[in-house]
């Protein structure tokens, strides 16, 4: 309890604040329980050899103090045990708390917290509640207010969407559709996302429209927009291959070459056999992305052919069809074959968006949902670190020659 200091006035002051402190830490607490339990729901189905879940309750952080509209409170998260593996770079997965991140000491601002929730699917209806938990305090979230800074974003995703890009080049580009629990009137809105890599190395998000994912239409749409806003062509681009990007890639920027995402390609590989033959499966193409060069990773080709060609003929297709796109990162910088084999600075910045099922209760508006993508990606950006080796990013550019990841030839006037 609080000092008594005689003045019934100020005890009284400092007890009500005691008591906003409190209500505030048990809010935050159930809203990052509920996420958690959403997190750990969403792999129920997902399970080791001996039938034990993967992805589990334990525990709890050690408490930590976190700044609030209602003063500081202590607050003790709840820790997952997440034992999945990345099939791409072999590193365990990890949950990340979007309400509250590891790092952060204090709550997320407004401007960070209403677009992710609005791509979870609350209905405009639900935000004040919804932000009166991660805040705090509903006080000042009113409707109108709400609206006010929806109509400020919308106006900063146009105002985005219109920008020259004759100033900047793209050597590097990410590409891919996700799909947000957003009805509007006739289907539910699918984001294309492109996000680059500077020559400087700096990832920056490049254009962010609606559209239809497998549709070559929707993303030539979007490439001749850039295209005419003065875009040049990247040099590589990252991509799932059901992507209708790929038709329009070659349509608006023909000389680009093309790298299939090893994430997606798993998964569609996996997705092509029984369960009992999928543990080998991910180590045998372990073994061709994580190869030391692509002699090796091409022998790795083979001794999947072979191991599985005869019983799953369309699985190994999908590989061999595509391994010139697969194994095109040999030809660029070693330091960014991490980068470059998977589209993972799309995947992670919308992958607490993914992990909901619940939408919207009436039809979203197209205009909203863009704006708050623009904004969560906005948000997201501002923690994005440069790729390893950024100074490669502009020999890559200049036409420099890697073989294996190794430099074998400078173009003329580029200093060793």
């Amino acid at each position: 309890m609080p000092a008594d200091d005689g003045n019934p006035a100020s005890s009284s002051a400092a007890l009500i604040d005691q008591i906003v402190r409190d209500g505030a830490r048990r809010m935050l607490a159930a809203a990052l329980q509920a996420e958690v339990d959403a997190y750990i729901a969403a792999f129920a189905d997902q399970r080791d050899e001996d039938g034990r879940r993967l992805v589990v309750r334990n525990g709890y952080h050690q408490p930590r103090e976190i700044l609030t509209a209602a003063g500081a409170i202590e607050v003790r998260a709840p820790r997952v045990n997440d034992k999945r593996v990345d099939e791409v770079t072999g590193e365990r997965r990890r949950f990340a708390s979007a309400i509250l991140p590891a790092w952060a000491r204090k709550t997320p601002k407004v401007t960070e917290v209403l677009p992710l929730l609005y791509l979870h699917g609350l209905s405009s209806g639900d935000f004040t509640a919804a932000l009166g938990q991660f805040l705090g305090s509903p006080a000042g979230l009113s409707a109108p207010v709400i609206t006010k800074l929806t109509e400020q974003w919308k106006a900063e995703q146009r105002a985005f969407a219109a920008r020259d890009l004759s100033g900047v080049d793209y050597v590097y580009l990410w590409a891919d559709g996700v799909h947000v629990n957003i009805r509007l009137e006739e289907h539910k809105l699918c984001l294309l996302v492109m996000i680059g890599v500077r020559a400087d190395g700096r990832k920056e998000l490049i254009a962010l429209a609606d559209g239809y994912r497998e549709s070559t239409e929707s993303w030539a749409d979007l490439l001749r927009d850039c295209a005419r806003r003065g875009m040049r062509a990247p040099v590589l681009a990252v991509g799932d291959g059901a992507l209708g990007f790929w038709g329009a890639l070659g349509e608006v920027f023909p000389q680009a070459k093309a790298q299939r995402c090893w994430f997606h390609k798993i998964a569609n590989v996996l997705g092509a056999l029984p369960k009992s033959a999928q543990p080998g499966a991910k180590k045998a193409l372990a073994e061709i992305w994580n190869a030391e060069d692509k002699d090796h990773a091409l022998r790795a080709v083979k001794a999947f052919q072979t191991a599985y060609g005869a019983k799953y003929g369309k699985a190994v297709a999908k590989i061999t069809d595509d391994v010139d796109e697969l194994l095109r990162f040999y030809d660029y910088p070693a330091e960014h074959w991490v980068h470059l084999r998977t589209t993972n600075p799309i995947e992670s910045t919308f992958a607490t968006v993914r992990h909901r099922t619940k939408v919207t209760k009436g039809p979203g508006s197209r205009a909203a949902g863009l704006a708050m993508a623009f904004k969560l990606i906005e948000s997201a950006q501002g923690r994005w670190r440069a790729v390893n080796a950024p100074h490669l990013v502009a020999l890559v550019r200049a036409g420099a020659t890697f073989i294996n990841g190794k430099i074998v030839e400078r173009p003329e006037g580029v200093a060793a």
